[in-house]
């Protein structure tokens, strides 16, 4: 996993009016937080961070008001429900050789064999347990001709080397379900819910 580097500043101002000032410059504010230390308040630059986030578990390298640089990953991002622009981030430090628990998107790939058979998505991200700088950005699962019944359990995914699940074994990923054609109404039974 490559690093996004990113140039962040200490911030001072706080509240719903600090932030709205942050948001109009295309700054996003933010808080830095781990390993016992005091919560950073920092402002992030809005594109940059746009596209860093593009990427999940994205390794973020922050430049510090110049200073000092920190390793972290995105921990909560918060989007205008409407817009989608970024409101807010809280990001995790880590250190190189630190292990961490994280979601990796799965991915399946492959038809499932003919029928009109449905791929269910009970987890559609894998929570794993990995060296912060070496997170896989997805996991890839093979649905080549399942059949209704069939399932996908964490255990049957292949990980990367030192990356370990953080769910139980026998936990259900994907499930394969048969197509149900929605029944048409018997006669009569319509004529009679449109006149009661």
């Amino acid at each position: 996993m490559s690093e996004v580097k990113i140039s962040a500043a200490t911030r001072t101002e706080f509240g719903k009016g600090a932030a709205r000032r942050i948001r109009r410059e295309d700054k996003v504010p933010g808080v830095l937080y781990g390993h016992g230390s005091d919560p950073l308040h920092l402002t992030l630059p809005g594109h940059d961070l746009l596209m860093a986030l593009r990427t999940p578990n994205v390794l973020i390298a922050l430049d510090v008001d110049g200073k000092t640089n920190e390793l972290a990953i995105p921990k909560s991002v918060q989007r205008d429900p409407i817009k989608g622009f970024l409101e807010h981030v809280d990001l995790l430090l880590v250190k190189r050789g630190e292990k961490v628990q994280v979601e990796v998107p799965v991915q399946a790939e492959g038809e499932l064999a003919p029928g009109g058979y449905l791929l269910e998505y009970v987890l559609d991200a894998l929570p794993v347990e990995a060296e912060a700088t070496h997170i896989p950005e997805q996991v890839t699962v093979s649905v080549a001709g399942l059949e209704a019944g069939a399932s996908i359990h964490a255990k049957d995914i292949k990980l990367p080397s030192g990356v370990k699940l953080a769910v139980e074994d026998d936990t259900v990923v994907l499930q394969v379900l048969s197509a149900q054609a929605e029944e048409a109404p018997a006669e009569g039974e319509g004529d009679e819910a449109a006149e009661a």
